[in-house]
């Protein structure tokens, strides 16, 4: 289950910016929850198809392999924002202080090299689909129904481009944090009794 975030705001420039840029954030999330929405009406079109008039929706595979990439990126850099992506807090969760947002500055740094060298990578892949002048713009295309693949090879730039600048955003965050010793606009390591109180201040706004 998903927590209440767990990040702090003020009235400085980095804050607004945080909140100006998470609106666009979840709006990536939003369509990627609609793509996952998008895909159970279709799984439900083809099995309903195939049952009742042996006819299953053509190219139901081809149409996954286009929603994969609007799934698998779209949010990242919003789950990235509230910090819900998988890590390892065994060592990072006993600092506090300084001492933390210097090895959360330094890994940010690291994930952002990443990241950038991925949307220069994943641009390239991109360009060697894309073709002004074949047809639909495309070298390739999927195997059933020939959709072009240009457009899915297109998002994960995107997504990644958005998810460097949340990376740049938190590298300014700590950079703040190791000097004035206040973190905000990052999201910050709860204990389990934290956790615990969000939780159940989250399930008491749903009832």
């Amino acid at each position: 289950m998903a927590t209440a975030s767990l990040v702090l705001s003020d009235d400085s420039a980095l804050s607004k910016l945080d909140h100006t840029f998470l609106k666009i954030e979840r709006a990536l999330a939003l369509v990627s929850g609609l793509a996952v929405f998008s895909l159970m009406l279709l799984a439900v079109f083809s099995v309903a198809g195939r049952n009742a008039m042996n006819a299953p929706l053509p190219g139901y595979v081809d149409w996954i392999e286009q929603a994969m990439p609007l799934i698998a990126f779209m949010g990242i850099s919003f789950v990235m924002r509230e910090g819900g992506h998988i890590r390892m807090d065994i060592v990072v969760g006993q600092l506090r202080g300084r001492a933390l947002y210097i090895v959360e500055l330094i890994t940010t740094l690291a994930v952002l090299l990443l990241m950038a060298l991925l949307v220069w990578g994943t641009w390239a892949h991109f360009q060697r689909s894309f073709d002004f002048g074949a047809p639909m713009w495309s070298r390739d295309s999927s195997m059933d129904i020939a959709l072009p693949l240009w457009p899915a090879k297109l998002l994960a730039p995107i997504a990644f481009s958005v998810l460097c600048i949340r990376l740049c955003l938190q590298v300014w965050a700590y950079a703040r944090a190791v000097i004035t010793g206040h973190a905000i606009a990052v999201p910050l390591i709860a204990d389990a009794a934290t956790q615990a109180r969000m939780e159940a201040e989250q399930l008491s706004e749903t009832e």
